[in-house]
C-alpha cells in the first residue's frame, strides 16, 4: 500500500507571468484555494499522510505560506531554492531521498500545477513488482493533441508518431527509476521513463476524471471557474 508522496512544486510557472513573478505557482489561487492545497487534501482523504514538497522559485514564499497552514498532515520540504539551478524532476526525487524525506519505497507522484478530481486513492493499491512506474495517462487536450505515450496491454510505451494518450502528471513511482542519478544533478524524468519503457516497466492506466495542466492564466481561469461550481 502507498503511503507516501511527493509533490513536484519548484518550476518557475513562466507561462502564467506576471502572476507568478511576486506567486509561486504552488499557490497560485484555485476557486480561493492554493492549487498546492487541493493536492494536499485530496492526498489526505485518500490516507496518504506523508507527503515531500520540493520548494525552488520564490521557495521561501511557498515555504513560508505552508508553514503557517493547518493541513493535517507531515508535510517534509526539500528546499531546492538552496541550490545554485533547478535539478528538474528526476534530480528533485534523488535529491529528496538524499535527505531522507522519502523513503525508500514507491510513492505517488504529483505535478504540482495539474488540478483533478481523480481520487489519488486508487492509486494506493498499486503493486510495481519489478516495475518502475505506474502512470495515469488522460485523453489528449487541446493543447497537446500529438499526445505522449501508447497503452498497450497495461504497459506504456513511447510513442513513434502519434497516440490519443497524455501523462497526467500523476503517478506512482519507484525510488529505483532515479538510481542512476547523482545528488544534485540536473535531470529530467522523461528519459529514464523512456529507457524503463523500452525494458518493459512501466505499467499504466486511463483517468477519466477532469483533469486539467493549470500551464497558462487562461485554463487556470477555466478550472477556477469550474471548480467554484463543484
Amino acid at each position: 500500500m502507498i503511503t507516501q508522496a511527493m509533490i513536484l512544486s519548484a518550476g518557475k510557472g513562466t507561462r502564467m507571468r506576471p502572476l507568478t513573478l511576486t506567486t509561486p505557482k504552488p499557490l497560485v489561487l484555485v476557486a480561493g484555494k492554493p492549487l498546492i492545497v487541493w493536492h494536499i487534501e485530496r492526498l489526505r482523504q485518500a490516507g496518504i499522510s506523508d507527503i515531500v514538497i520540493n520548494a525552488g522559485y520564490l521557495g521561501d514564499v511557498l515555504i513560508q505560506a505552508l508553514s503557517q497552514m493547518t493541513l493535517g498532515v507531515n508535510l517534509h520540504i526539500s528546499d531546492e531554492s538552496v541550490l545554485d539551478e533547478p535539478l528538474e524532476t528526476a534530480g528533485g526525487i534523488r535529491y529528496a531521498l538524499s535527505q531522507g524525506l522519502l523513503a525508500h519505497k514507491p510513492f505517488l507522484l504529483v505535478n504540482g500545477d495539474v488540478w483533478t478530481t481523480t481520487d489519488f486513492g486508487r492509486f494506493r493499491a498499486v503493486t510495481l513488482g519489478d516495475r518502475l512506474a505506474h502512470l495515469g495517462l488522460v485523453a489528449n487536450p487541446e493543447h497537446n493533441p500529438d499526445g505522449d505515450f501508447v497503452l498497450n496491454d497495461g504497459k506504456v510505451y513511447p510513442k513513434t508518431d502519434k497516440s490519443d494518450l497524455t501523462f497526467s502528471g500523476i503517478s506512482v513511482m519507484s525510488p529505483d527509476i532515479v538510481a542512476d542519478v547523482a545528488v544534485g544533478q540536473i535531470a529530467p524524468l522523461a528519459p529514464y521513463l523512456r529507457q524503463a519503457m523500452n525494458e518493459h516497466r512501466i505499467s499504466g492506466e486511463i483517468i477519466s476524471d477532469t483533469w486539467v495542466d493549470v500551464g497558462t492564466l487562461e485554463r487556470l481561469a477555466w478550472v477556477d471557474n469550474f471548480a467554484k461550481n463543484l
